[in-house]
C-alpha cells in the first residue's frame, strides 16, 4: 500500500546498538518495512529512511501506546495518494487502520 513518509529523520535510532535485536522477541515491534517478497528490508525504496531491521512502529510492553513513522493519517482518502487504483473511490487503503481501531474501542 502506498504510504507517506514525511522526512528521512523519522527512522528508528537506538542508543544501545543491540536494541533492535532485543526488540525482535519482545512482541513490541508493531510494523516493519518489507520488500515485494515479504522480507524485512533496510534498503530504499521499500524502507525509505533506512530504519534498522525495518522497524517502523514500536509499542510499549502492554500495547497501549504505539509510536510510528510513516504517517498513515496523511493518506486516508484516495485523492491524497499520488496514484491509486481506479477502484478506490472516496477512501484510501489506510483509512481501514483507523476504522478498525474505532471498532475495537467500541
Amino acid at each position: 500500500m502506498p504510504i507517506i513518509v514525511a522526512h528521512g529523520e523519522g527512522r528508528a535510532e537506538f542508543e544501545d546498538v543491540t536494541a533492535p535485536e532485543n526488540l525482535d522477541g519482545s512482541g513490541q515491534v508493531a510494523l516493519r518495512y518489507i520488500d515485494n517478497y515479504g522480507h524485512v528490508t533496510e534498503t530504499f525504496p521499500a524502507n525509505p529512511n533506512g530504519s534498522p531491521r525495518g522497524i517502523t512502529a514500536v509499542t510499549n510492553s502492554d500495547g497501549r501506546h504505539t509510536i510510528m513513522m510513516p504517517h498513515p493519517e496523511r493518506v486516508i482518502r484516495a485523492v491524497q495518494h499520488s496514484w491509486h487504483p481506479d477502484a478506490w473511490q472516496e477512501n484510501g487503503s489506510w483509512l481501514r487502520l483507523f476504522s478498525n481501531a474505532r471498532a475495537w474501542i467500541n
